[in-house]
């Protein structure tokens, strides 16, 4: 039986991939901060279907959240087969006056959790020869984004690490893909804060079924990075590329200003 452990599993995109990938059979463990939704999806899929299902309610802000997931799955005699890095944090608004300790929570969950997990899972999948890390990136890879800045230079890091990653293990039986879904239908504009004039870019919103079964099939395809959602967001993602970056971010700042 193939084992995937999802995090941010309770809503949004990975509840989504839970679901599906128990519809395929595949035994989970959910991680989540929120105790109550992770308890529900959790008794929802061991009603319905016939897999295992694990939880851990962890904050992936707090101090060596890999150490304690790894352990956990080690006490449990689990092993990771796929890994889906979906947590993530953003937080809207201009930098200055943020909130300095929200914007280093963002940071800990979008990079240093993510890193840490993909560190500590890939180790045993080398050894097995096989194995699938899949980590969230964003629309907002592709370019800075002023209000917005944290967020977008953290999915920028996941871009480029995603794709180095690939390649130093693609012939060692390890598949590393890097999601860059669009704007979707979650919870993530409302717990960012974002104001409705801002949002979403002025492209409709995608269902996360389709950002998943996106990504499934971009695994199964052994794609290196996927921009999900809207047919149009490939040509938003790789458009700045032809532009003077100065303009880009200009445009950029004039379009997510709250005004």
């Amino acid at each position: 039986m193939t084992t995937a452990l999802i995090t941010g599993a309770a809503s949004g995109i990975g509840k989504t991939f839970a679901c599906q990938l128990a519809a395929q059979n595949f035994d989970l463990v959910l991680v989540d901060r929120d105790t109550s939704s992770l308890d529900k999806i959790a008794q929802t899929l061991r009603e319905t279907t016939s897999v295992s299902v694990e939880t851990m309610a962890i904050d992936l802000t707090a101090p060596d959240p890999g150490d304690r997931v790894f352990d956990f799955t080690q006490k449990k005699e689990i092993a990771i087969d796929w890994l889906v890095n979906n947590a993530g944090l953003g937080d809207y608004g201009d930098f200055a006056s943020s909130d300095r300790h929200r914007q280093l929570e963002i940071l800990q969950v979008n990079i240093l959790a993510l890193v840490d997990l993909t560190h500590r899972f890939l180790t045993p999948m080398l050894k097995q020869r096989s194995g699938v890390i899949i980590n969230l990136g964003s629309i907002a890879s592709f370019q800075p984004m002023s209000y917005w800045a944290t967020y977008a230079a953290s999915k920028a890091f996941v871009l480029s690490f995603s794709e180095a990653l690939r390649a130093e293990v693609r012939d060692r039986g390890v598949k590393v893909l890097a999601l860059c879904p669009g704007p979707t239908k979650t919870p993530f504009f409302d717990r960012a804060h974002f104001p409705d004039n801002t949002r979403p870019m002025g492209l409709p919103l995608a269902d996360p079924e389709t950002i998943v079964c996106q990504a499934i099939a971009a695994v199964e395809a052994d794609k290196q990075t996927i921009v999900a959602g809207n047919p149009l967001l490939n040509f938003v993602a790789n458009a700045p590329r032809f532009i003077p970056r100065e303009w880009v971010v200009e445009l950029i700042e004039r379009q997510f200003r709250d005004v």
